[in-house]
């Protein structure tokens, strides 16, 4: 794996057993003792990730609050300094750029954390925007400097409050602190994460994140923890129905069609790609994200075509797996808007044959996050 970037915790996950695999031009760890070991630790134990291959953009200035506003679906004006926002980077089409977690730290400054494989296109795309809008702001990609931990799990407060004097019990989902020591190293926590569970990301400087890691696995013993890879992430955000970039949202796949209306506040005076969208939802979508259950034999994995009764091609799947924790054979598939009735049938190509699935609730299972 020639010209693969690496992260500061490399050699750790070496020394942990980490099976190396290329992930958005990194070597990252898809595993180590096994996705389904580690997928259940975080379900009922804790979990530790290494997520420094993810981007941080810092955006400063006058007017920094509104170019990020102008540039994303969500508003932060319906926040305080302090908490995090979910939002949606969008074309004029209403395609997504890529989808991303607002930090306010105050009304000019804030911090944008945006996916490992989308880094030089999101930059390239904010640099344009700014240019475009002539918004007096900044923007400084800390990237290359920035280490992430996420630590995830039920037990995730008890073993990170053993290492910082602030009170976790007070801190709430979506909340951030900047300056906080964590086993003798200065970060930025956050109660946020990519699981479905209770968890913290926490973020420090390259050259401190191995103590970091070290001492939280070390004291983490006595919790069960154990080191987590891309595999685990990948079916724990699923099962949790969160999206991933490229396959439940992409160029091609707006957010209203991906299902997160929520974080689309048509009601903003303006942001990029709001005429689309606003035209998506009068005419109705043609289009929408559903989530599915084989009542057939087998597995249906991203790009498999899905048919309807007719035999016409009608979507494909975007993320399908036997969940570890539910232990049925469930997805997500984009399919036109007609087929998107719970309990509607659908069938799915698995190699040669067409396969039965129901159409059912994304509400897989449970969040567990503190509130």
């Amino acid at each position: 794996m020639e010209n693969l970037k690496r992260t500061p915790l490399y050699e750790a996950h070496l020394a942990a057993g980490g099976k190396m695999v290329e992930f958005g031009g990194w070597e990252m760890p898809i595993q180590y003792k096994g996705i389904k070991e580690e997928h259940d630790a975080v379900r009922n134990h804790v979990g530790i990730f290494d997520v420094s291959h993810m981007g941080e953009v810092e955006v400063k200035g006058q007017e920094a609050g509104k170019f990020v506003n102008y540039l994303i679906t969500n508003d932060t004006n319906r926040i305080k300094d302090g908490d995090i926002q979910y939002a949606v980077m969008c074309y004029e089409t209403g395609g997504v750029v890529d989808d991303l977690l607002v930090y306010k730290k105050g009304e000019n400054d804030f911090l944008l954390i945006i996916n490992a494989s989308n880094v030089s296109k999101d930059l390239e795309w904010m640099d344009k925007v700014l240019s475009d809008s002539g918004f007096d702001a900044q923007l400084k990609n800390i990237s290359n400097e920035t280490a992430e931990v996420a630590l995830q799990g039920p037990l995730a407060e008890k073993l990170l409050q053993e290492h910082v004097a602030v009170d976790l019990s007070k801190m709430t989902f979506f909340q951030f602190k900047e300056k906080v020591e964590v086993a003798g190293v200065e970060c930025l926590i956050s109660r946020s994460g990519y699981t479905g569970e209770d968890g913290f990301e926490i973020y420090t400087n390259n050259v401190k994140v191995e103590k970091l890691w070290t001492n939280l696995l070390e004291s983490g013993t006595k919790y069960n923890i154990q080191p987590c890879g891309l595999g685990a992430r990948d079916t724990l955000r699923f099962e949790a129905n969160l999206p991933l970039y490229g396959h439940e949202m992409s160029e091609h796949i707006s957010p209203l069609e991906a299902g997160y209306a929520f974080c689309v506040r048509l009601d903003k005076e303006n942001f990029i790609g709001k005429e689309a969208l606003v035209a998506q939802k009068t005419k109705g979508l043609e289009k929408k994200v559903v989530g599915f259950e084989m009542t057939g034999k087998g597995i249906a994995r991203a790009e498999y075509p899905v048919f309807d009764a007719s035999g016409h091609e009608v979507g494909h799947v975007t993320t399908g797996y036997k969940s570890p924790t539910l232990e049925k054979s469930i997805g997500l598939a984009i399919v036109e808007n007609h087929l998107s009735e719970i309990g509607q049938e659908i069938w799915i190509q698995i190699r040669k044959n067409r396969i039965s699935a129901n159409v059912i609730s994304r509400k897989f299972l449970d969040k567990n996050y503190k509130h």
